[in-house]
């Protein structure tokens, strides 16, 4: 499944992306801040998600951006099952590309196949240390639940305190995707 934003490309891995994946990724301030990725971020465990498979209805992508040559990536979003069977939206930005509302746009992106998809409901996080997540969440309508939570970061090899968000996606008082 690919999604095209105004400035980004969201396609799937390939296996060709392994290593523009790791020079992405592989940085401590990018892995800290996940819940699954490792750290030290080694070429077998980007050889390993560009060769993972994704179900349809939770798609995973790679945050591209277009240029002359070809494209960078920039980072990637996707949906996920949580340990409750509820939908939960994920993403990492590469460092040289924070600040520049590529998260916001990637994740309006996302919203919007999840819509075509039929789900109903998406949840979210953020370390609490990571503030600049929690800003992106709330700019495409998602609401703290109130909620802080301990939550495994295999990147920091220890728990951390977790701010949890949630987007019912038939809430008709949501802000357009496409809003800027």
């Amino acid at each position: 499944m690919f999604h095209v934003t105004e400035r980004l490309l969201l396609r799937p891995a390939w296996p060709e992306d392994a290593d523009a994946l790791l020079r992405a990724i592989a940085d401590e301030g990018v892995v800290r801040n996940l819940a699954s990725a490792p750290w030290p971020y080694l070429p077998r465990h980007a050889h390993e998600f560009v060769m993972r498979n994704t179900e349809p209805f939770y798609p995973r992508f790679l945050i591209t951006l277009p240029t002359p040559s070809g494209s960078e990536i920039v980072g990637c979003i996707g949906m996920d099952p949580d340990e409750n069977g509820q939908t939960e939206l994920g993403y990492w930005i590469a460092q040289p590309y924070w600040g520049r509302g590529f998260a916001t746009e990637a994740a309006r992106g996302v919203l919007e196949v999840a819509r075509l998809l039929g789900h109903q409901r998406i949840e979210a996080g953020h370390f609490t240390d990571n503030p600049a997540s929690g800003r992106v969440l709330r700019k495409i309508g998602f609401v703290p639940t109130g909620k802080i939570v301990p939550r495994h970061s295999r990147g920091r090899g220890s728990d951390a305190p977790c701010a949890l968000y949630r987007l019912h996606l038939s809430d008709e008082t949501l802000m357009p995707l496409q809003a800027a």
